[in-house]
């Protein structure tokens, strides 16, 4: 796994064994899901919930995102997440928080022009996660989500709607955007 594009361009990622704690998103996955938002990252501050390897808020970084808060519960996750904003030298803009990433979302009173929902499948947590989401997100805010393609959604929450959804074999990647 690397980075797609940016200042970091082609630096490997580390990731923890197994899937067991981390699941991380294919490069194919990222790639499209990047895809779909490329001219809208620049400037924006993002956060990137359940990171895992931190990969997703890695990328924005290289792409131009100002800062990134990094939410993971798993220690080991985050001490990966830190080697890999360093190894990409983005450590800088990086804010790394071991919290429950719901906990965090429900009682931060910060807002994001960009949040990556990524939990593990089959726990119900995306479905929990896109409405606290969507209350942290500014005017115009993109909340970009992975989940298994058969998972449903909801296609609005108050002034945040679906804009996209796009299918990668048994992944899919939501786009949902915040009236300005």
């Amino acid at each position: 796994m690397r980075v797609i594009t940016g200042s970091a361009r082609g630096v490997p990622l580390a990731t923890l064994p197994g899937e067991d704690v981390v699941r991380p998103t294919s490069q194919r996955v990222k790639e499209a899901m990047f895809s779909a938002i490329q001219f809208e990252i620049e400037g924006r501050a993002a956060l990137d919930a359940f990171a895992g390897s931190g990969q997703l808020g890695i990328e924005a970084l290289s792409r131009g995102a100002v800062s990134c808060v990094f939410l993971e519960q798993d220690g080991a996750a985050l001490k990966m997440t830190a080697k890999n904003l360093e190894r990409c030298k983005l450590a800088g803009q990086a804010k790394l928080l071991q919290v429950d990433a719901l906990q965090y979302l429900r009682r931060s009173a910060d807002l994001y022009g960009l949040i990556f929902l990524d939990p593990p499948y089959g726990k119900d947590l995306l479905g929990r996660a896109i409405p606290v989401a969507a209350e942290k997100l500014g005017p115009g805010g993109l909340l970009v989500c992975e989940a298994g393609a058969r998972e449903s959604l909801p296609e609005r929450h108050g002034d945040v709607a679906l804009r996209k959804e796009y299918k990668h074999g048994k992944t899919k990647i939501c786009v949902y955007q915040k009236e300005e």
